[in-house]
């Protein structure tokens, strides 16, 4: 039977914790470890795990989640790597339907699962509801690629790794942006296939205290950063962009790019009383004369399901190819 090791850095975890802890103590995989890596906390939270065989808690041999994840990957034992959060709780089977998923997909480097987004108080919104339902219908390596410019569709606390993928792709860094989003992107441009099996496997945990509402890297402008990186760098090569979107989306994904040297030289829109002006010194066209087979690239980034639909259907029926002739950033 395959050991899985499982890596949780924490930094200040407090009551949410041990739960976490246990939640992956209770797997029905026997085969695991944990390994809880300490990011530098001042309140005593991993000092007071209840012992266990399959526990090892170390300190961060540096500072952040990204040291703290390598800490743990360094010293891990298993022939897959597994991440978990602080304050997530997995299901039992997680990791049992994670590793038969691998074994029965060999193609694929990583997996993710799918998650319920809970909250300690009051109900989510709708904007934590429409993103579960979002990743959660994101299965296949299609599915996640044709996605991987819109979000991170692999929430970090799930993913699942083959350790040679790991550290084919020199786990995670630590850039300015999302350390998780980063190295999906690594390995999407590196040939690493990711999938997901279905069901929900982790209770996604929203707090006011999450790193991701409290650390600049987590920021929007930080995450539209980093697809303007991996866009420029392994997407656009010279070619000059059009952006189908005026709106909050498309104007800061035209700011990331032009910092980063790439010629935008128009937007579309679909409203009629916005052709013909100008947005950020470019004209703003209509769609009437998006089609293959151009000297340009254009970037889908429009912040509405309903409006990346209708735009998705406008690309299919003029016979246009992703990564070739679009790609869906927003």
């Amino acid at each position: 039977m395959s050991l899985i090791s499982v890596l949780l850095p924490v930094k200040n975890g407090g009551a949410y914790l041990q739960r976490a802890v246990d939640s992956i103590l209770e797997q029905t995989h026997s085969q695991f470890e944990l390994i809880v890596v300490d990011d530098h906390s001042v309140d005593g939270a991993v000092e007071a795990l209840r012992p266990h065989p399959k526990l090892r808690c170390l300190g961060n041999a540096g500072v952040g989640v990204s040291a703290a994840t390598q800490t743990a990957a360094d010293v891990a034992q298993g022939d897959y790597l597994a991440r978990m959060d602080g304050d997530d709780i997995a299901l039992p089977v997680r990791l049992e339907a994670q590793l038969e998923f691998l074994q029965q997909n060999p193609g694929l480097g990583l997996c993710g699962a799918e998650v319920e987004i809970f909250a300690d108080e009051g109900e989510l919104g709708g904007g934590y509801q429409r993103y579960q339902h979002w990743i959660n219908q994101l299965h296949t390596p299609e599915e996640i690629s044709q996605s991987l410019f819109i979000e991170s569709p692999i929430p970090n606390p799930t993913v699942m790794f083959r350790r040679e993928v790991f550290e084919q792709l020199g786990g995670f860094r630590d850039p300015v942006w999302h350390e998780d989003y980063d190295l999906y992107l690594r390995a999407h441009f590196s040939g690493v296939k990711m999938g997901k099996p279905h069901g929900v496997l982790l209770r996604w945990r929203d707090h006011d205290l999450r790193s991701t509402r409290n650390q600049s890297r987590y920021l929007e402008k930080n995450l539209v950063a980093c697809k303007a990186h991996y866009l420029q760098q392994h997407v656009l090569g010279r070619r000059p962009v059009i952006i189908c979107g005026t709106g909050p989306v498309g104007l800061a994904l035209h700011d990331a790019l032009i910092e980063l040297g790439v010629e935008v030289i128009a937007f579309n829109d679909v409203a009629g009383q916005r052709i013909g002006q100008s947005k950020r010194g470019k004209p703003v066209l209509s769609y009437d004369a998006v089609g293959p087979g151009q000297e340009v690239i254009y970037l889908g980034a429009l912040g509405q399901l309903a409006s990346r639909k209708a735009l998705q259907r406008l690309f299919d029926e003029r016979e246009m190819r992703l990564w070739r002739d679009y790609v869906m950033c927003a």
